[in-house]
Formats: C-alpha cells, structure tokens, sequence
C-alpha cells in the first residue's frame, strides 16, 4: 500500500467522518473527567483530549475499512463476485463488445493460463464463472502493480468506500448525540447532531449508485491498462 493511497482514500475520509466520534467525545465524554483531571494538573484534561482524538482518528480509520468492506461490498458486490471487475468479463455483460471480450478472455489465457468459461458455460455455472474471474482480475491487478492511472482510480475507489463506511460509524455517533442531547435538554448540541445526522445520510441513500459508478470507472481502466501491456 502507497504513503498515498494511505493518506487519501483512508486517513482523508476518516478525517471527513470522525466529527461526530468528535463531538460525543468532547461535549459528552470529556465533561466526566475534565474537573479530576484538571484538579491534578491544569492542563492534563487538553493533553488527554488531544491524544484520546489521535487514537480514536486512527482506529475510525479501520473501523471505516472494516464496515465498507462488510456492509458495501459483501452486500451490494457480494465481496468481489458481483463488483464491476467481475461482471464485465461475463459474456451476458453488454459494457465490452463481444471483440473485446474475447481478447480480455485470451490475453488472461496468454499471461495467467486462466481459462475463462464459455456463453454456454458460463449460463449453466455462472457461480465457478464468477470465481474463476475474480482469480484472474486479482492476477492482473498483481501484474498492474505500480500503474499510476490505476493506482490514481483505486484511490478513488478507496476515497468513495471508506467514506461510505465512515458515514455509517458518523450517523450512529449521531443518534447517541440527538438521544443524549434531547434528555440533557441541550439545544445546541441537539441542532448539531440533527445537521450531521442529514449530512451523513446522504452519502448512505445513494450509496449503491456511488460505489457502482466509481467501481465501473475502475474497472474500465483495470481493462483498459491490461490491454495496453
């Protein structure tokens, strides 16, 4: 993994979703604890709130990684077997043209010695078809290694996922903030966890479509990159 496919498909969407983790830490949290700390040593109670904020950014970050990959992906692309990758190399898949398809299919015989099902195949097993394409897509990827227009469209692939998984840690931080806030009568705090609440379920509503188009955008590239070696 590059420095920056660290940086901006996950420390980036972290960075964009973690405010509420924030504000339930800050607002709600910390209020527990400032007085003994600052009792002991007048600027402890910030020391601790600086540090508990880097630790929680870092363990948001794989927490993201880890719901995108379990909700998103596992439900929508059925880990890799329904993604982009996979579906434009079925022959019932009307992205390629048969021409193209079959010169995918032979280049990955050629390089891999992967054989990839025939229509007929392909209908009575699609299954085994997909799996046996997920292989081959996951060896050119490793052949792919260090292309800098894939690297550039995986990133933002990374960008799109983590942030959806993000939006998903976000909105629940926002419903503790919204329950917590209505019982303390806090006004403030109750408006803000409304706002994020709003600005986070977006994302989630168009999810399906977002990851899709970004996984499509991906995989034409992948595709296209593969042909051109």
């Amino acid at each position: 993994m590059s420095y920056g496919y660290l940086i901006k498909a996950r420390v980036w969407p972290t960075t964009l979703t973690v405010i509420p983790l924030l504000v339930f830490i800050m607002w709600i949290i910390s209020p527990l604890y400032w007085t003994s700390l600052a009792a002991i040593y007048g600027v402890l109670p910030y020391v601790a709130n600086l540090g508990s904020s880097a630790a929680l950014l870092y363990l948001a970050m794989h927490v993201n990684r880890i719901l995108a990959k379990e909700v998103f992906q596992k439900i929508y692309f059925r880990r890799e077997q329904a993604m982009p990758t996979t579906d434009f190399l079925l022959w019932k898949d009307s992205f390629y043209p048969i021409e193209i398809k079959n010169l995918l299919h032979q280049r990955i015989f050629t390089k891999f010695g992967i054989l990839l099902f025939d229509l007929g195949t392909e209908n009575s097993d699609e299954d085994k078809a997909r799996n046996i394409i997920t292989v081959a897509v996951s060896q050119i990827r490793n052949a792919l290694r260090g292309n800098r227009m894939l690297l550039q469209h995986n990133i933002e692939y990374g960008f799109i996922r983590n942030l959806l998984g993000g939006c998903l840690q976000a909105v629940f931080f926002s419903l503790i903030i919204i329950v917590i806030a209505h019982s303390m009568r806090n006004s403030v705090l109750f408006t803000g966890g409304i706002i994020m609440l709003s600005i986070y379920t977006l994302p989630l509503l168009f999810s399906k479509w977002i990851l899709n188009r970004y996984g499509q955008n991906y995989a034409k590239i992948l595709f296209e990159q593969f042909l051109s070696i």
